[in-house]
This record gives C-alpha cells, structure tokens and sequence, in this order.
C-alpha cells in the first residue's frame, strides 16, 4: 500500500510538472525545424566540403521582423529554447514577442545538426574556425531563408564572439547587436588556457589514435568537467552549492558521472575553432547600436582586466551592462538567463532605428 501511495505520488509530480512545461511551452509557438545544404562551402583553410549541412530552428511566422539568435559552444540553436531564455523572451508582450519577430536559431558548424566531425569524416574534417561558422549562418539567413536584414543579432558566449564578427563582417545587415559573455578582443589568458587543455588533452590521449579511435577517449568527459568547473557556475553560486568538502565532493561526482554523449572530434574542434578570434581590429566597421552584455562574475572574462571599457568606446552607439555578481548568478552562465537583461533589451529595441527599406 505504502507502495502504491508513493507510485501515484510521483505519477501526480509527473504530471504536474508536464502540465507546467505545457504551459511554459504555450507561451510561444512551437518552434519549426529546418536544414539546407550549402554545395562546395570553401572553408578559410582553403579546404572544401562538398556538402555542408546547416540546421536551425524558427520561432514565430517568416512574416515577422528577422532576429538571429546564436549559442554557445558544443551547444544548439535547440540549447537556447529554455524556460529561463526563450521563455523570457518569445512570449506574448516579451521583448522578442513572437507573434511579432521571426526567431531564427541555426546549429553552429559542427555542433547539433550541422555536419561535423562524428558524421563520417572523423579527424578529416575541415578545421573550422569561427569566421566560417559566421560565413555559413550569413549565407544560410540570406540565401536559404531569403532574409536581407536582421532586427537583432543576440550571442551567447561563443555566439556572443560570433556576434562581434556578424557586426565587423556584415556591418549593413543588422539594426542591433547583443553580444552577451564574451569580448571584442583576441582570445587569450585564462579563456584560451582552459580551452587548449581540453583540446591538447584529448590529443594526447592515446585512445584518441589521430581521430580514428574505436572507443570514445575519456579524456574529453574529464577535460570537460574540469574546464566547466574552472570557468562557470560563479563563486557564490558555486559556494553555496558546496559549503564542505562533502558536498563538494558529491557535485564533482555527479558530473564525472553523469552520462557523456558528445563525440571527442566533435568536442576538440568545437573548442579548438576559437583559436584564432580576434574582432578588435575592425571594431570601428560596426554600424549596428551595441548592447553588449557581460556578468561581473564572468570567469572566462573577467571584467576587471578593463577590456570591455577600453573596446566599447570604439563603438559609434555601444552599451556595456553588467550584471552584478550574486547567489542567483552562475558566473559565465549568467547570460543564459534573460531575466537579468531583458528590459536593457527591450529598450535597445524601442530606441533603435529600423533600417530604410
């Protein structure tokens, strides 16, 4: 009987809770899926992949005004379509309200389902860096979707760096952009250290055997933990999750433990593209208003280094908020929360322009 009694008390919790992913779910239209396929796309290599597959997902009706909305790395345009982003942000009277606004979320080359290594090519596969992701969702706005100018551009993390390239690249494209998690400026320091230690992990792992490996290295699980540990979750937060050794203990645990499907190829180029980025030269190109947005316990940019204060001022019509650290922030993850920077958001929208048609 005790039995039973638990049984249907966690059938009502279930049910309970899809009841309040339903609704959360209603706020805004469900989103559509989509993939095109780009013929020979030329990578800045000078290597050519006959068939580059891009996926995206949409939110709201083609009809509505274009905003590109990209992810952070190993992750999705799926990623972003959580409660505490796109449910502060898609539904009705929301500042990306998508019964006005065309959402577009494409899956970074080489993440989701986009082509990428663990498709086939293995360690043949192109080396991506983050001007050919930006190339590839440039062409895929334009070409495949037939967008000729974007409202707002919003970035988080490696999307937030990809949205920096998206003003110097293709400055007449957008009205606004919103870099959140990242800076103007070469990777480098901590940022580049972490990130070559998983990537020089993984090659170093003898199951790794030059991308041809029959087993996934464990190395990429282990690297990825600890480069997450080191450079997210926010020190409060992080404290207050784990005030002993023991608790501390059991959080590390549950993440060493917790299943790992990604594929190491996969994971070393997803990291490894960001070698190379570096906007600053060209910030002056910018044209788009700039909300730039950071979390003052960023541990991958720290603002203290004064990067973001000395970048902003070349910006012709720039803003840089940043949000205070707290128990309720999560460091580099901050960003992914709307709720901190929504109203900056909805002001940049009503002050902004739209450009002449």
């Amino acid at each position: 009987m005790n039995f039973l009694k638990s049984l249907a008390r966690v059938i009502c919790c279930i049910g309970l809770a899809l009841a309040a992913f339903s609704a959360a779910a209603a706020d805004y239209p469900a989103p559509q899926q989509g993939s095109w396929v780009v013929k020979n796309f030329r990578f800045h290599t000078g290597d050519v992949l006959p068939e580059l597959r891009l996926a995206y997902s949409t939110v709201g009706a083609p009809t509505g005004e274009p905003v590109l909305v990209l992810h952070g790395t190993a992750g999705s345009g799926a990623s972003m379509l959580t409660p505490a982003f796109a449910g502060e942000l898609f539904g009705a009277g929301q500042p990306l309200d998508a019964s006005r606004y065309y959402i577009i979320l494409p899956d970074a080359i080489g993440t989701g389902k986009s082509s990428k290594p663990s498709d086939g090519l293995r360690g043949a596969f192109p080396k991506y860096n983050y001007d050919d992701m930006v190339e590839a969702q440039y062409r895929l706005v334009k070409e495949h979707l037939g967008v000729k100018h974007l409202r707002v551009i919003i970035g988080n993390s490696m999307g937030g760096m990809q949205t920096w390239i998206w003003g110097v690249k293709y400055p007449d494209f957008m009205d606004a952009l919103v870099p959140m998690a990242s800076q103007p400026s070469e990777m480098s320091s901590r940022n580049w250290m972490m990130r070559r230690l998983i990537t020089d992990s993984i090659r170093n792992d003898p199951d790794w055997a030059n991308g041809n490996y029959s087993k996934q290295p464990r190395s990429a699980q282990f690297a990825s933990v600890f480069f997450g540990i080191g450079t997210n979750g926010g020190n409060q937060a992080l404290y207050k999750a784990a005030p002993t050794r023991e608790k501390a203990d059991q959080l590390l645990d549950q993440r060493l433990k917790a299943p790992f499907t990604a594929d190491a190829n996969d994971v070393l180029l997803q990291w490894d593209s960001s070698r190379d980025y570096n906007p600053s030269p060209g910030l002056e190109r910018i044209r788009a208003a700039v909300l730039a947005v950071n979390a003052a316990d960023d541990e991958r940019n720290p603002p203290e280094t004064g990067i973001m204060e000395r970048e902003m001022k070349r910006i012709k019509n720039g803003r840089y908020f940043l949000i205070p650290a707290s128990e309720q922030t999560a460091g580099h993850g901050t960003t992914g929360q709307a709720k901190f920077w929504k109203q900056p958001l909805a002001e940049l929208l009503q002050s902004t322009p739209r450009a002449a048609k």
